[in-house]
């Protein structure tokens, strides 16, 4: 006679089948943590938090250096019911903004490319004197 699958399983059967999905999972980690620490010990001279860590310093400092090449202009804005004025400056591939009153009326892609900054460190510099060629 074939015996069926009853319907309900016995306590003792539940609390085995917990202990070995238990003891299986424990042993997962367990072989995770290992080859973890041997590939980080062995394999890898610079391990991969010390990578993480280059590349965002290189990604910051290449930010940094982009801003300091970058040609800007300040621009004073009065904005209308508010009445105060605010520092902008325009990115240099875009033409020099001649007349502030202007940029109220720029398209949305015109002011995508200008940004408001911090300008007082540019105000305090002294100007750049041109190469001679």
């Amino acid at each position: 006679m074939v015996q069926d699958k009853p319907l309900r399983t016995s306590w003792q059967r539940k609390v085995k089948e917990r202990q070995e999905r238990k003891l299986a999972k424990d042993f997962a980690r367990h072989l995770e943590e290992e080859k973890e620490r041997r590939r980080q010990t062995h394999v890898f001279p610079l391990c991969t938090q010390e990578k993480k860590q280059r590349r965002a310093e290189n990604l910051k400092r290449r930010l940094e250096n982009e801003r300091k090449a970058e040609i800007v202009q300040v621009a004073s804005l009065s904005l209308g019911s508010r009445g105060d004025s605010s520092l902008i400056t325009a990115l240099p591939s875009h033409p020099q903004i001649r007349n502030p009153a202007k940029l109220k009326r720029a398209k949305k892609k015109q002011l995508r490319s200008i940004e408001k900054r911090d300008t007082l460190a540019l105000l305090q510099q002294p100007p750049r004197q041109a190469a001679k060629v």
